[in-house]
């Protein structure tokens, strides 16, 4: 029976497959469907009759498999959209494809193919970073930072007295009145003849003073230490070292202009201040000198008449800044000098040399071309960081080249955003600047920022090469 019932199954086999050819195709379109039916399966389901049948029809021959065996086909609309979604999985696979976000194990060319592919990407994001970071720097920096050096710190006065050199008060009010008046206020060529610039100073006939010099003082209460019972008759007066705390708050003195009433840290829009012996805060009693020598001299003398420095003095400052329009540099420059309870004076000095104003040259504006190439850079590694962190959940972060990603796409960020706000405030700061020349310029906090800005891409710079 087994060999009849193979022989039946090649011969009706073999008939289906003539009547099928000899049919037109129309004849098996189902318009249930919108789709076109698979191919009938060969295998045709019959009874065996030992006498040869002679069908009338082809129902007689062979049984059709009902409807709802067809496999269905999907409509157009949704091969579209499987074709659309394929699409947009391979485009996202191809550009943000890496070994943490592909199964490269079990093929090795898509695995190499993969490795160089981000080997040539990072590389031309590592040469942007350099491009970014070297091209802040130039050698006008130092000279610049050199030459306010040897003429506010290394310049004596007709007595001897340096900056550096000061010991004692009195030698604060002779370099005051003397190098630094001498350093800021440049009035005559050096054949004596005057200076064409109105009540405008260049010093060194370079660099433009902007708005006017400010000096601030803190002072510590009377009284703010306890003096041992044996000595209370003898010392009626006690100065603790500083401690804001303690610092004094009280008018003193002549009681008729700032230099003479206490002001808070937001009163001066001030800012700390880490000195050697310790951090003082932004508050105090500020003096604004003049845009001329001769008013700027008057005012020191009151204030020395009138010991505006006295037991309870802490610290001084000295604030100004100067800009050099042939090289495009900010000079911050701020003299502390430190007066401990101990006595006698401790000078320090500050001079931060920044560009604050970015787009001028055309090397500038490529620099700008960098940038907006690096905002792009750091979009793509975000994107790229998410991807792999989705696929591999808590286990991304056993590898210390994934932290490192993180490291150097977070100090981008950061780097980014305070480029932002330097523009937008160097801005706002040199329109009130022109708007009142007599006015304090104070880029203090902003060149502070600037010099940390410029560590911190330095630091980025290097970890992207490690990487």
């Amino acid at each position: 029976m087994k060999c009849l019932n193979n022989r039946a199954e090649s011969h009706l086999t073999g008939r289906v497959e003539s009547e099928l050819d000899s049919m037109a195709n129309g004849a098996w379109v189902n318009h249930g469907y919108c789709g076109s039916p698979q191919p009938m399966p060969r295998v045709v389901s019959t009874i065996y009759s030992p006498q040869p049948p002679f069908p009338s029809s082809m129902d007689s021959i062979y049984k059709l498999d009902p409807p709802g065996r067809i496999q269905e086909e999907p409509c157009a609309s949704d091969q579209t959209a499987m074709k659309k979604r394929r699409g947009c999985s391979s485009f996202i696979k191809g550009l943000w494809g890496t070994a943490w976000t592909e199964n490269n194990s079990n093929n090795r060319e898509r695995f190499i193919r993969t490795t160089l592919r981000e080997l040539v990407v990072y590389l031309v994001f590592l040469v942007d970073v350099c491009l970014l970071t070297y091209g802040m720097t130039s050698s006008s920096t130092y000279y610049f930072t050199k030459a306010m050096t040897d003429l506010f710190v290394s310049s004596a006065s007709q007595s001897g007295v340096t900056f550096q050199s000061i010991g004692t008060m009195a030698d604060f009010w002779d370099y005051a009145q003397g190098p630094l008046l001498d350093g800021l206020y440049w009035t005559k060529w050096y054949n004596n003849q005057s200076l064409d610039s109105g009540d405008q100073s260049f010093i060194y006939y370079e660099n433009m003073l902007l708005g006017v010099p400010r000096m601030r003082q803190i002072k510590i209460k009377n009284n703010s230490c306890k003096v041992h019972e044996d000595f209370k008759d003898e010392i009626t007066g006690c100065f603790d070292v500083y401690i804001e705390k303690k610092e004094d708050d009280l008018s003193f003195g002549l009681i008729n202009g700032s230099a003479w009433s206490y002001h808070t840290e937001k009163d001066i829009k001030g800012s700390a201040y880490w000195g050697l012996l310790t951090t003082y805060s932004g508050a105090g009693y500020y003096q604004d000198l003049n845009r001329t020598k001769g008013e700027s001299a008057n005012i020191l003398a009151e204030l020395m008449e009138n010991l505006w420095l006295d037991r309870g003095t802490r610290a001084v400052f000295i604030d100004f800044s100067a800009y050099n329009a042939n090289i495009n540099m900010f000079c911050v420059i701020r003299l502390v000098v430190e007066f401990p309870a101990t006595g006698g004076a401790i000078p320090s000095y500050q001079i931060r040399t920044v560009k604050l104003i970015r787009y001028i040259t055309h090397w500038d504006y490529f620099v700008l071309g960098c940038e907006l190439f690096f905002c792009v850079f750091i979009l793509y590694y975000v994107v790229e960081e998410i991807l792999e962190l989705r696929i591999h959940k808590f286990a991304y972060f056993k590898s210390i080249w994934n932290i490192l990603d993180i490291v150097v796409i977070l100090l981008a960020i950061v780097a980014i955003i305070f480029n932002i706000f330097r523009t937008i405030k160097v801005d706002n700061l040199l329109g009130s600047l022109l708007e009142q020349p007599d006015i304090y310029a104070d880029f203090e906090f902003l060149a502070f920022w600037q010099t940390q800005y410029n560590n911190m891409n330095a630091v980025n710079l290097f970890f992207a090469w490690i990487k």
